[in-house]
């Protein structure tokens, strides 16, 4: 059986959290999928302080003691994963941004491969289009695997209308993200996602030591000599092309 937890940034039981019960209901008509609601509220997370100590030390060097650990053990348990936050100020709930920075770390060593992501965003007007790219964007980097996610209007009163759409976009998200939940490969990745990956071994290789914890996860992981984070056949094409970003990489360390 699958496992999806969603991570929710809303304060509220309104929206947001209606429109992920309801993507649960698409998603559980296809499958058998144990289904978890975090709610980021009801978890202690401090601000992030900017000490970098995640990125040079180690996340477990973190001096906040709170329950990020908590919260990255249970995307770890996961198969899927779905970031849920209402729209304020044109940008994600506050407690969602407080998990997103406190995850930083996370962009720097990638981990969460073979496991599938989606955003679902509420918005009152205008300008969640930009939030679940953004999102999107965030899983990508993380490591996921991503299904796009949707942006649903929620500007109160409702109409049967727009109830309408909002439930089209959610059961397209939801056939989307199931289609990434149950693939059976890990796929082969997008030319930009091997130009970060190409891009950025180069320059811990060449920037770093092992002192950082950076360089020593690349070097654990085998990444300075890979083709990509993970095992996968990237075809004449792609290899020549990463041998390229190599080369562009390098000389970028040394005009830095």
């Amino acid at each position: 059986m699958k496992k999806v937890t969603a991570f929710l940034g809303t304060p509220r039981k309104q929206a947001t959290y209606k429109a992920v019960l309801e993507f649960e209901k698409y998603l559980t008509n296809d499958a058998e999928i144990e289904f978890e609601y975090v709610f980021l509220k009801n978890y202690r997370l401090d601000y992030c302080l900017g000490c970098k100590l995640c990125f040079n030390k180690g996340e477990e060097h973190c001096p906040l003691k709170d329950d990020r650990d908590l919260l990255l053990e249970k995307m770890q348990a996961s198969d899927g994963v779905i970031f849920a936050t209402p729209l304020y100020a044109f940008q994600v709930s506050a407690p969602m941004k407080n998990l997103l920075d406190r995850l930083s770390f996370v962009f720097h060593r990638p981990q969460f491969f073979g496991k599938t992501f989606t955003a679902i965003v509420s918005q009152g007007i205008l300008g969640g289009g930009k939030i679940v790219k953004y999102l999107d964007d965030m899983g990508g980097y993380y490591g996921f695997q991503v299904a796009k996610g949707c942006v649903l209007n929620a500007l109160e009163p409702t109409t049967a209308i727009v109830e309408a759409r909002n439930s089209r976009k959610l059961k397209n998200a939801a056939a989307r993200f199931h289609k990434e939940l149950m693939r059976t490969a890990i796929p082969v990745p997008s030319l930009f996602r091997l130009l970060l990956f190409r891009m950025a071994r180069t320059s811990i290789k060449s920037m770093l030591n092992p002192q950082y914890r950076d360089y020593r996860h690349y070097e654990e992981k085998g990444w300075f000599e890979s083709g990509y984070y993970y095992p996968v056949s990237l075809g004449p094409y792609k290899k020549l092309l990463g041998r390229l970003f190599d080369v562009l990489g390098t000389r970028m360390v040394k005009r830095s």
